[in-house]
């Protein structure tokens, strides 16, 4: 039973992909937009950072 449990806990996470296009839908304006792919950039460059699920604001 646990492991059903689990599988479908599974199915039901969102994907970091997913995650990434939701926080760059958030932006206001082109340039919010701009900042944000350079922090998701950043973010994967330098995982001790944050790593990608982490979306703080700034």
């Amino acid at each position: 039973m646990t492991k059903i449990i689990e599988m479908l806990h599974d199915l039901m996470r969102p994907e970091p992909a997913a995650l990434d296009e939701a926080y760059l839908a958030e932006s206001v304006d082109i340039y919010d937009l701009e900042r944000r792919m350079r922090e998701l950039d950043d973010r994967r460059m330098n995982p001790q950072w944050g790593g990608l699920m982490s979306h703080g604001t700034a």
